[in-house]
């Protein structure tokens, strides 16, 4: 896992290369045109229907995962160069679960795309009729909801930096979190010679990842997909919802003032209460009072204005230090969550090796 995300860090997400994700938005999409075609408009026939597809989806992607997994210890247990090609199928697998680097440089381009000056709320039109915005609005589309339009400077960063907060759990924590139950379930089943192994690190990430591209693609609450994602989406919150709780205790750890862990999980925990969301609400606020500004207001979706909750009130506003502290927290976080699952391990490691 170590390996996994220091490679997620390295390379992140190239575009060439094939993905996991990409097969199961794939199989999203087809299993959706196939329970629309059956279910019709009825509401209960869409709730079996979203339930079915979740059902094969997070089941096929935990099996598929288990599969890998089995062919990378049957490949150790051959030693040679079967073992070298085990391991390094195995990291790619894992690695291919993590968004670390994918984020960061997500976020990354926004920041870049804003002009040098600090932006203000009217920003002048630039030469041939385009604000000097607009690129930094374009790259923001590519990974928010919201209508990015007309968005001007403080709200783009303001969209960053809830960006930045909200995905850490989503693309890294959480999958890294199941990948360290896995590992957990993994190493006791090796004990025992003769019988198959558990469902380990990679079966739980990318069940978590099934779950999480479900609730991208088909968790919206209209038309056919109030019913249809209902499934796909409740369960990827139940699946976030521990880990996001456990990024919200941690993450002053890696922070200048680590005594304020107990503080910010329950300034979190308070503001995020409000959100319509049980986790993005909880991650965000705990972002907000690491870094010390202020997140949430009103957002506009497909022209629509929403209220969200205004998460570590009376902070200033975040600016682009502020966005990139909250990326360089991920970074740093992801690597003492990795520290911390390693001393038990090392612990069993010494005992067994000193017996």
């Amino acid at each position: 896992m170590a390996l996994a995300c220091g490679l997620d860090r390295l390379v992140g997400d190239p575009r060439a290369w094939p993905h996991p994700v990409v097969c199961m938005g794939w199989c999203i999409t087809r299993l959706r045109g196939l329970a629309e075609s059956w279910a019709g408009e009825r509401p209960w026939a869409l709730r079996l229907a979203g339930f079915a597809i979740t059902l094969l989806l997070v089941g096929g992607s935990a099996l598929v995962g288990w599969g890998v997994e089995q062919l990378a210890l049957a490949g150790l247990g051959r030693g040679g160069w079967w073992a070298w090609t085990a391991v390094v199928l195995l990291v790619l697998a894992l690695a291919s679960a993590l968004a670390g680097r994918s984020l960061a440089q997500a976020v990354g381009r926004v920041l870049e795309a804003l002009p040098e000056a600090s932006p203000v709320a009217q920003t002048p039109v630039g030469a041939g009729g385009e604000s000097p915005l607009q690129p930094a609005r374009r790259a923001l589309a590519w990974i928010v909801g919201r209508d990015t339009a007309a968005l001007d400077g403080p709200q783009l960063l303001r969209a960053a930096a809830e960006t930045a907060s909200e995905n850490a759990v989503d693309g890294l924590f959480a999958p890294l979190f199941w990948m360290l139950v896995g590992a957990m379930l993994w190493s006791g089943s090796w004990a025992c010679r003769g019988s198959a192994a558990l469902p380990g690190p990679l079966a739980w990430a990318w069940a978590f990842k099934a779950a999480s591209t479900l609730d991208s693609m088909l968790g919206y609450r209209h038309g056919r997909l109030r019913w249809l994602g209902t499934a796909g989406a409740r369960l990827d919150d139940l699946l976030v919802w521990l880990p996001c709780r456990c990024t919200a205790a941690s993450l002053a750890l890696v922070s200048a003032r680590p005594w304020r862990a107990p503080a910010v999980l329950r300034l979190a925990l308070r503001d995020g209460r409000a959100d319509p969301s049980p986790n993005a609400g909880v991650s965000q606020a705990a972002y907000a009072w690491v870094v010390g500004v202020q997140l949430g207001g009103v957002n506009s979706y497909g022209g629509e204005q929403r209220a969200k909750p205004v998460l570590a009130a009376g902070q200033p506003a975040p600016d682009a230090a502020a966005v990139r502290r909250m990326l360089a927290l991920t970074g740093r976080l992801s690597w003492l969550w990795l520290l911390f699952a390693a001393g038990p391990a090392a612990v069993r490691f010494i005992t067994k090796t000193l017996s």
